[in-house]
């Protein structure tokens, strides 16, 4: 199987093996069986490509599992008018070329008997063996997967179920569709669109999960023919075009392959073509193509330390584009994918993108679960259910962290058009984030996720008393959104009965996440518990930086406020840190308490949208503050970048006596740098003077109090 470009007419590139030929295939199933000690014909490729992965596999069940599905589908035609066998015998030989074992082989051969023949489970279970019957079963209840939008979504569940519990049931769906859209030519255009649009938001979303690129490119591009035929022509075109000349890659590999081989470093140079989508995406990203972008090296070598040399010596030999560097051996995928990825300028100064890995390293990112084998079986004997380690990840390797928490979700997520909603979304986040729990743990999120996320999934329903998180050892704002390799710690409420925001909900990006908030905000609509005892005033629902920069106190005495509600709890915003002589006013945030903005805050603008009330205030004329943290402000200094800047910066702060309780420096953009200072006053009338001085120092061009939450605090 390759994930090479594939045509859904002429091929326009060499195959590694001959695409089975449907009406060989076809008279030979209609001679009928053979002699007990002859391998049919029919299978010859299969058997052929299965000995490739697996030298010493016993063929004899293949067989049989031939002979069953030969007897029982004989009569039966396909729409393309081949005899029916010669499907699941296409399905077989996909899988086999991708090294799947002969277990799921035999269900291949066999998962359309159960649904369209006479043959019965409790057959299949008798002469196969319970695993066998499993997957077959699996893949029957997939099969209508495609008939009508409104059983999409509980079918699409129980793929799930199925899938959880053996991902080989997966595999073989996935090879079924791919066969299927090989030959979608004979459908009516309206049933190709509706079957393409399912297997681009669905299938081949799940193969990248699975990591079996071989399906999900060539998948990618018989969807791309059919949705978008004028793109995907004139995408042919380019490439046919760019195979009339010398492919530049050529020389480019070549020089690495001397320069490895002077190095003493055994390894294969290989050019890989892009597949049409591929290409699509690469014109799209830069208007216009290179001679380069049709394809890209692939370096094959033995051991992990080699891909490293391989590395060393072509950003020593070659000029190395430093911002096309991945390493996804040290931090893989969540697809199980591991490589090298780069880019070095060639002699002619033509870019080449290079994938270094090694041959195992291949099998697995072209293969995915399937090059793994049967995932339950160490030592032969047949464990179809896992136990789960106490950390909460799945022991198979095939059942990805991800995979796991879809099922979880999957079973909170009772409505059939929320979880169908749910499910494509959470497909749809193409790139998977992993961070790092205090304990040593990781969490896998998508890209984009927030500390909302990492709480939920790191402590589930108790995440509802979230109040903030710790990211890399600093205090950030639930909103935060993570970054690849970032520690997070959430915070948590003691009060055992908090309850999440409605806010919440724009932050989060994970089904496990989205599904509990609005599974709790549903269920106390007026922010109560089920008894009745309303939930205490929490951080979060004002900008979460108040619980977190030490401000949320409940005593209006204390906070120097007066507010027109007398006795409720009173509150400094963290995100615009008032203090005298600001202008000011309350907001009633849930358990009644009241949150004091500076007037021009965007969060109190915020708070109103929501129908929560606005509530008259003033600072005490007593000016009786009782506690210095009070006087707490968040300034932002602009700045052109220079040496020395923060040391004269923070110079001057230490000169006005203030304090400083946190700061951030943004990174350098266009030789400008943003600072986020959160200082402690000794009296807040320094504050302009404290202003004054930051704008005095040189290379700064502007300081103003904070609108926004700080990230840190």
């Amino acid at each position: 199987m390759s994930a090479e470009a594939t045509n859904p007419g002429v091929p326009l590139r060499k195959r590694s093996r001959p695409r089975i030929d449907l009406r060989r295939l076809g008279r030979v199933a209609l001679l009928g069986p053979v002699s007990r000690d002859r391998l049919p014909d029919a299978i010859g490729h299969v058997a052929e490509a299965h000995r490739a992965h697996h030298p010493d596999a016993d063929l004899t069940i293949l067989r049989r599992a031939y002979l069953l599905a030969e007897s029982s589908h004989r009569g039966q035609m396909r729409k393309s008018g081949e005899p029916y066998i010669t499907h699941p015998l296409a399905v077989t030989l996909i899988l086999a070329e991708l090294g799947a074992e002969t277990t799921t082989l035999t269900a291949s051969l066999l998962h359309d008997t159960v649904e369209d023949t006479d043959v019965t489970l409790t057959q299949v279970r008798e002469e196969f063996g319970d695993e066998v019957c499993y997957l077959v079963d699996g893949v029957t209840k997939l099969e209508k997967v495609d008939y009508g939008a409104a059983a999409e979504p509980e079918t699409f569940r129980k793929m799930l179920v199925a899938t959880g519990n053996d991902v080989r049931v997966m595999s073989i769906k996935l090879a079924d569709r791919l066969h299927n859209m090989r030959t979608l030519g004979v459908m009516r255009p309206e049933k190709q669109v509706r079957i393409a649009k399912v297997t681009r938001d669905v299938l081949i979303p799940l193969a990248e999960r699975l990591g079996v690129q071989a399906l999900k490119t060539e998948l990618e591009d018989l969807v791309f023919a059919i949705l978008h035929p004028e793109e995907y022509a004139h995408t042919r075109s380019l490439i046919a075009a760019s195979e009339g000349g010398q492919d530049p890659l050529a020389e480019i590999a070549e020089s690495v392959r001397s320069t490895l081989r002077e190095a003493d470093v055994t390894a294969e140079v290989l050019i890989r073509p892009r597949h049409f989508v591929s290409v699509h995406r690469v014109r799209i990203k830069r208007g216009e193509l290179r001679g380069t972008d049709f394809g890209r090296l692939l370096v094959l070598v033995g051991e992990d330390a080699d891909c490293y040399a391989v590395l060393g010596e072509l950003h020593t030999c070659f000029t190395p584009v430093i911002s096309e560097f991945k390493d996804f051996i040290a931090a893989p995928k969540f697809n199980l994918y591991q490589s090298l990825h780069t880019a070095v300028v060639g002699p002619e100064g033509a870019v080449a993108e290079v994938l270094i890995r090694t041959h195992r390293m291949h099998k697995v990112a072209e293969a995915g679960v399937v090059a793994l084998g049967n995932p339950y079986t160490a030592d032969g004997a047949t464990a179809p259910h896992q136990a789960e380690p106490a950390d909460g990840e799945r022991a198979d390797p095939t059942r990805p962290g991800w995979l796991s928490r879809l099922l979880d979700w999957q079973e909170s997520a009772t409505d059939p058009d929320t979880f169908w909603t749910t499910l494509r979304a959470d497909l749809a986040q193409d790139r998977e984030i992993t961070v790092f729990r205090t304990d040593g743990g990781t969490l896998g999120l998508p890209a984009g996720a927030s500390c909302v996320d990492a709480a939920y999934a790191q402590y589930g329903d108790a995440a509802h008393g979230s109040i903030g998180a710790r990211v890399n050892g600093r205090l950030a704002t639930l909103s935060t959104v993570l970054n690849d390799g970032d520690t997070v710690q959430p915070l948590l409420a003691q009060d055992a009965s908090s309850g999440p925001s409605p806010e919440w909900l724009g932050h989060v990006r994970t089904p496990t996440a989205r599904i509990a908030i609005t599974g709790w905000l549903d269920a106390h609509p007026d922010g109560a518990q089920p008894h009745g005892r309303p939930v205490e005033p929490r951080p979060q629902h004002q900008p979460a930086d108040e619980t977190a920069n030490g401000r949320g106190r409940a005593d209006s005495r204390a906070a120097g406020v007066v507010v027109d509600t007398p006795g409720v709890p009173v509150r400094l915003a963290g995100c615009c840190t008032p203090v005298p002589p600001d202008d000011i006013i309350g907001c009633t945030v849930r358990g009644g308490a009241v949150t004091v903005h500076r007037t021009e805050c965007p969060a109190a603008a915020r708070v109103k949208t929501i129908g929560r009330a606005a509530v008259g205030a003033r600072w005490n004329d007593t000016g009786d503050w009782s506690d210095p943290a009070d006087y707490r402000v968040t300034l932002v200094a602009e700045s052109f970048g220079r040496p020395r800047l923060l040391a004269d910066l923070t110079e001057a702060i230490a000169t006005a006596d203030a304090a400083i309780v946190a700061a951030t420096v943004e990174p350098p953009s266009e030789q400008r740098v943003r600072h986020t200072y959160t200082l402690q006053l000794p009296d807040a009338a320094g504050l302009p003077g404290l202003m004054r001085a930051m704008r005095d120092v040189p290379g700064v061009y502007d300081v103003s109090r904070a609108q926004q939450p700080a990230t840190t605090v």
